[in-house]
């Protein structure tokens, strides 16, 4: 079973695996980056796709869809491709 997300840039629905997981923890409110993590919280989806990063960091997306202030890193991002 293939479960689909939506990327919160370009809008496209791709596998879950196939996309970056950008996570706000439930507990902490720590945001994590990983591609494949497992953290329970809210998250937001983004393509392996260098358009869809700048995209998302330009317009502040990712901020919004996790609903926080916290400073992401774009070079950690930019390192997974």
């Amino acid at each position: 079973m293939d479960i689909k997300r939506k990327c919160i840039s370009c809008g496209e629905s791709k596998n879950r695996n196939e996309m970056i997981k950008i996570t706000k923890e439930y507990a902490s409110g720590n945001v994590v980056i990983e591609p494949n993590s497992k953290i329970f919280g809210r998250s937001a989806y983004l393509c392996y796709n260098q358009n869809c990063i700048d995209n998302a960091f330009k317009k502040n997306r990712i901020n919004k869809i996790l609903k926080t202030n916290s400073n992401i890193d774009k070079k950690i991002l930019e390192d997974l491709l």
